[in-house]
């Protein structure tokens, strides 16, 4: 690298230089080099996942489609960046990229085919990028979608040193008239949720919060888990649940879909409901994971609160025939999920509740909590 922002940004010979302004080309052109075998090992029908062009081509006939309906996404990783650069735990967070346009595709019935990242920082510094993308890859083989191009931005005083930003942007299709839409939850509908693999990435400003304000020490055995450092239990990626729920949603098994993001239960489930149907899920239906519990204790979060900032465990949630229910959770336990059945579709303004009894969540009293779509 050439970059040399502590100095002059002119050349031996007086003239100004690029480098010297503190951005390298050839660092950006060594790390495309770097990371096109990453890409390479994305590569699925439609797409060849070769970089370097001004943009990424896909072709929807060759990935099998007929007649398809796009559908797109895009999102962020959020303040969990600030624990990955601070911890030096880049080599996950680009599976949470992934994850959260991925999981957000596939509630509506669209199987992702291909993604795009963008990663900025004030100097780029290769060993941690190419860990990065190296996530996003493993993501994309994750959710069976290819990366076919990104790009990468180098802005000196932008960023504070060691920082950098993700977004990704991911393109999926499904047939014509099969795309979930909710028109389909009815009052009697069951109500599945695919456990999470913990906070995902969604209410990480609280989790700092308590962090600093607690003095955690990060990088000590968990106290609810004594086999991993706090880190990493706070870092783990979030799940990606494409090939789980794909075969389901094709052959009509699935009424509904939500993915468990920012809002948490109280506020997604709405977002999948026409009128006429109210969510009831019933807290203590599944039992509280521990770090969950964890933070709820470190802040003496109420459980409301805690229903409308995390995930509470419940990553995916699923809306399903009752008739069905039953099969439709042998085959996600088949594919790996851990499936909890979580409450149902009652008649009532589109909307949910999440109620607990006096013990759940540690409440003191019987609580319910309700948002309206």
């Amino acid at each position: 690298m050439t970059s040399d922002t502590g100095s002059s940004a002119k050349d031996n010979g007086g003239g100004y230089t690029y480098a010297g302004a503190g951005v390298s080309i050839d660092a950006g052109n060594a790390l495309v080099k770097a990371i096109a075998p990453l890409a390479r090992a994305t590569a699925r029908p439609g797409a060849t996942s070769e970089l370097g062009g001004f943009g990424g081509f896909f072709d929807p006939k060759a990935a099998g489609y007929e007649d398809p309906l796009l559908v797109a996404a895009n999102d962020g990783v959020g303040t969990k960046l600030k624990l990955a650069i601070d911890h030096d735990r880049h080599d996950s967070v680009g599976i949470d990229l992934v994850a959260m346009c991925v999981n957000d595709l596939i509630v509506q019935g669209a199987e992702p085919l291909f993604f795009l990242d963008y990663f900025a920082t004030g100097k780029l510094e290769n060993g941690v990028a190419e860990r990065v993308v190296a996530g996003i890859a493993e993501g994309c083989k994750q959710a069976g979608c290819a990366l076919i191009g990104g790009e990468t931005a180098e802005m000196p005083g932008m960023y504070s040193d060691g920082d950098y930003d993700l977004a990704g942007f991911c393109v999926g299709a499904v047939e014509r008239g099969e795309q979930l839409t909710g028109d389909r939850v009815a009052p009697g509908n069951v109500l599945l949720g695919l456990a999470s693999s913990g906070v995902h990435s969604n209410g990480y400003s609280l989790v700092r919060r308590l962090a600093k304000d607690f003095d955690w020490k990060l990088d000590r055995p968990a106290l609810f888990d004594q086999d991993r450092l706090l880190i990493d239990a706070l870092i783990e990626p979030t799940r990606i649940y494409v090939k789980s729920l794909l075969p389901l949603i094709r052959d009509g098994s699935i009424n509904g879909l939500a993915h468990i993001t920012g809002g948490g239960l109280l506020e997604n489930i709405p977002r999948i409901l026409p009128d006429g149907a109210h969510a009831m899920v019933d807290a203590a239906s599944w039992d509280q994971p521990r770090l969950m519990a964890f933070l709820q204790a470190q802040g003496n979060i109420e459980p409301a609160e805690m229903a409308r900032t995390f995930n509470c465990g419940v990553g995916m949630v699923l809306a399903v025939e009752e008739d069905h229910a039953e099969s439709v959770s042998s085959r996600l336990a088949e594919a790996g999920e851990t499936v909890l059945q979580i409450g149902e579709i009652a008649g009532g303004p589109a909307g949910c509740t999440v109620t607990g009894a006096q013990g759940t969540w540690s409440a003191t009293e019987d609580w319910e909590a309700t948002h309206l779509a």
